[in-house]
């Protein structure tokens, strides 16, 4: 794998897509679940997303239950939460694992780009996010107490 536009990732809906779609995008890609105490920046990640699309901004949301099994319904339940308790818009992926034998490859190549503090690759929690540029660097991670508004400035500066 070269980078992070070779690599395939499986949409809510169950349709294979490839990051490359994503080329030229600036792109916030977190790790979310439903029962989280985090749960509520999907409002903010919303927002996010709805006045920055227009400008190359995409949110990516990849649900996860590896952590207190806060995201333990299936892709149905999860689609059907987002939708209708945070209105969320922005893409959502299919349920993966970030940490372990089992992590997604996005995942595995994010954590390699951008490893946590003190160098640590294992993601600690949900609603952990990482900010790639539109050459597909990646160029941030940012802890889950890290809100998506506290982040807005990053992006706009990688909007130039």
């Amino acid at each position: 794998m070269s980078g992070i536009y070779d690599i395939d990732v499986t949409t809510i809906d169950g349709e294979q897509r490839s990051m490359g779609d994503y080329r030229g995008k600036t792109l916030l890609v977190v790790n979310v679940a439903s029962k989280c105490g985090f749960t509520p920046q999907y409002t903010g990640l919303e927002k996010l997303y709805r006045d920055l699309r227009d400008k190359g901004v995409e949110v990516l949301g990849f649900p996860c239950d590896q952590f207190g099994h806060q995201e333990p319904g299936d892709e149905a339940e999860i689609k059907n939460f987002c939708s209708l308790t945070y209105d969320v818009t922005f893409p959502m992926f299919s349920k993966i694992d970030v940490n372990g034998s089992h992590t997604a490859p996005l995942y595995a190549y994010l954590k390699k780009e951008a490893p946590g503090l003190m160098g640590s690759k294992s993601i600690k929690w949900n609603f952990t996010k990482f900010l790639v540029d539109a050459e597909g660097r990646v160029r941030r991670r940012y802890a889950p107490t890290d809100t998506p508004e506290k982040i807005e400035k990053d992006i706009e500066a990688l909007l130039g």
